[in-house]
């Protein structure tokens, strides 16, 4: 018997295993994670590396492997300098992982084009947070606390399908009738909510500032708690007092009595919760509408506040962990930005080098993944715990990208899409067979330890990393491979940051303390609740920033004349690599579905169960008729689970936020055919 946890969604539930087999769970599983065993053992799963020889990838021994990507990024970095090598990292990665790679990329190859996949998940979010709290952290309470809610407003989420362990949480708000959901669809979630608000794709920024303009005018403002606590009120009211509730309903489709009602049901309870997700973040205006429901937030006086607060929902394993530690472009470890002179000078002399060594920052996910194989971007790119192209947006034109490359090498369980172009593939260790910490949506970090022994010929990425280091001239003591050693490394290299780690230590952990950052010294208990003594500004005052709206990046038009938007369903996980490995999760739903109302499925020629085309400028995607009555006539929904022609993010656009360089994943303008029409 041994525990481990979940290698899923970030609310990283506790499970019990006996050899193989999960016995038990602390909490409860979802489906995913029950069966998430058989992954291991799969068929499917990679036992050797692969290497392209003669146009396909035949099995190699590890040392000739490992050489030959060392010789080809030693060849590519001398001929064309270090930002040639680029490496893609993943939010599922282990907080070791996430420190080792940054370290690899700018050390060993000297490259500062790196980022991850967590780009195209939290980034909007933890823009907003920095910038209105001054610190990056999830939920900055525990979520025992959210569970006593009288009253919550939940944009852009679907946990009923994404996380459902986490309805325990809202069970409370639920029950005071106070349980508000925002989102165009009426998900599983809305089905459960008090009230249901269904704005149109893309319009959310209007609906928070109109719920703003609701919360001042009827004179529900917490005005001690905005003149003690905050600044810069003025400016977003400036912006929000164009926006009445009736102009918002205009734009939205939210009634303005709903608008009301909800800005009403936060401010009359004790206990209130604003909590963002996906669906309000990934646009064009991510960041703008993160910033826009902080507002509502702190006009009502949540933030900071015992019993309240605001929140934005982390998606991947280690989604929180995994943008702390320096696989993101313009971070180094403890969250410290890579950008300025102090955390260069700290970082760098922690590392035993000169901070003019470090890189400067690179670009984002998806400006380095548009950058492959062009005059002056990358040439070869290394992908630990990530598959972008199926996760990619404008995906055909990701996948010409990686496919042009002169190296690509991945990292993975089995050969995903994005391996299938690759000169190597390495097979990587799981989640319940290595060590490592995780850190969850509400910043504890958890010890998920070894249950299980890996098949013969895995490695560890962390493995990977020290033996390529090593091999490009790195000294070996400078690249531990070992999970402690690399995090007891990470602790000091933390230390002073806004994720300072310095305290937290595997003794303690596997002792059962429950530490939630900052932990500064090893006798610090933690931070279960940021903010209750002042935010993290120099002045300890949250921060209003005011966001005009300008709507989506691409509104429908007469080619184009619905609107698609994306997201996950229950029985699959992100790019569907590890749940498509289970047959009973895979035969659930084995292929892409697209859901819309009856009446859009007439206009366009097509009936439940019909194959249908669906396209936008980039792409089409064939994909089987659902007809959903509580569907808005405008807008059709597609999972993002699936690989080749199945792919939803063939359809959706690369235009970014430029706060943080998110994706505008949620809508992009399309049409619906009959499949035998031509695309």
């Amino acid at each position: 018997m041994a525990d481990t946890h979940c290698p899923y969604c970030a609310l990283q539930c506790r499970m019990r295993m006996d050899g193989a087999r999960i016995t038990a769970a602390e909490g409860g599983l979802c489906q995913k994670g029950w069966t998430a065993a058989e992954t291991l053992n799969s068929g499917q799963r990679l036992r050797n590396p692969l290497v392209r020889t003669g146009g396909r990838l035949r099995p190699a021994s590890w040392d000739s492997a490992l050489d030959l990507i060392a010789e080809r990024l030693a060849t590519l970095r001398a001929a064309h300098g270090p930002d040639t090598n680029a490496v893609f990292g993943g939010g599922g990665l282990t907080n070791e992982k996430a420190y080792l790679l940054g370290k690899f990329a700018r050390l060993a190859l000297g490259t500062a084009r790196i980022d991850y996949n967590g780009r195209f998940c939290m980034s909007a979010a933890a823009k907003g947070m920095r910038r209105a709290f001054g610190i990056d952290r999830g939920l900055p309470f525990p979520l025992a606390d959210l569970g006593e809610a009288d009253a919550v407003l939940l944009i852009g989420a679907n946990p009923a399908e994404t996380m459902p362990p986490f309805l325990r949480y809202l069970r409370g708000a639920r029950e005071n009738g106070g349980l508000i959901v925002a989102d165009p669809r009426r998900t599983a979630t809305a089905e459960q909510a008090t009230l249901h608000l269904a704005p149109a794709p893309g319009t959310d920024l209007a609906l928070a500032l109109g719920m703003l303009h609701a919360a001042v005018t009827e004179g529900l403002v917490d005005q001690s708690y905005v003149d003690d606590r905050t600044a810069g009120f003025e400016e977003a009211w400036r912006i929000a007092a164009d926006w009445w509730p009736e102009r918002a309903e205009l734009v939205t489709g939210v009634a303005a009595a709903d608008q009301r009602r909800a800005v009403r049901m936060l401010a009359a309870a004790d206990r209130a919760y604003v909590l963002t997700a996906r669906g309000t973040e990934q646009h064009a205006d991510g960041t703008a509408t993160v910033h826009a429901w902080i507002n509502l937030a702190l006009a009502l006086g949540l933030p900071g506040t015992p019993g309240s607060g605001f929140g934005c929902l982390t998606g991947q394993g280690n989604g929180q962990g995994g943008r702390e530690h320096g696989q993101k472009s313009d971070q180094l470890p403890g969250y410290r930005d890579l950008a300025d002179p102090a955390a260069r000078a700290h970082i760098a002399g922690f590392w035993g080098i000169s901070p003019e060594q470090l890189p400067a920052p690179g670009p984002s996910a998806y400006e380095l993944l548009n950058s492959l194989g062009t005059e002056t971007g990358p040439r070869s790119l290394l992908v630990f715990g990530s598959n972008p192209v199926v996760s990619a947006p404008d995906a055909a034109r990701i996948t010409g990208k990686l496919a042009a490359l002169d190296f690509l090498v991945v990292a993975d369980l089995a050969v995903s899409a994005t391996a299938e172009l690759a000169d190597v593939v390495l097979p990587v260790t799981q989640w319940a067979e290595e060590t490592g910490t995780m850190t969850n949506l509400e910043g504890r970090v958890l010890l998920r330890a070894r249950a299980v022994s890996p098949p013969a010929g895995v490695r560890s990425d962390l493995e990977i990393l020290a033996a390529l280091a090593h091999r490009l001239g790195q000294p070996r003591e400078r690249f531990p491979s070992a999970p402690e050693d690399v995090f007891t490394e990470l602790r000091a290299a933390s230390a002073g940051g806004p994720a300072d780690y310095a305290g937290i230590s595997y003794p303690r952990l596997r002792s059962g303390a429950a530490l939630h950052w900052p932990v500064p010294h090893p006798e610090h208990a933690g931070t279960p609740r940021l903010f209750l003594e002042g935010f993290a500004h120099p002045d300890g005052r949250a921060v209003f920033h005011a966001e005009p709206y300008t709507g989506p990046a691409e509104p429908p038009d007469t080619g184009f004349p619905l609107q698609a938007t994306t997201g996950r369903i229950l029985r699959h996980y992100q790019s569907g690599t590890q749940t498509r490995m289970v047959p009973e999760l895979a035969d659930s739903v084995p292929r892409v579905h697209v859901e819309m109302h009856p009446e859009t499925a007439r206009r366009a020629g097509l009936a439940e169960g019909a194959p249908a085309r669906v396209s936008s400028r980039r792409g089409s995607v064939l994909a089987e008729v659902r007809c959903i009555e509580s569907m808005r006539l405008d807008l059709v929904f597609l999972p993002f689970h699936f690989p080749g022609a199945e792919r939803a993010n063939l359809l959706t656009d690369g235009v970014l936020d430029p706060e943080c360089g998110m994706p505008e994943f949620k809508v992009c303008a399309v049409r619906l055919d009959p499949a035998g029409v031509a695309a």
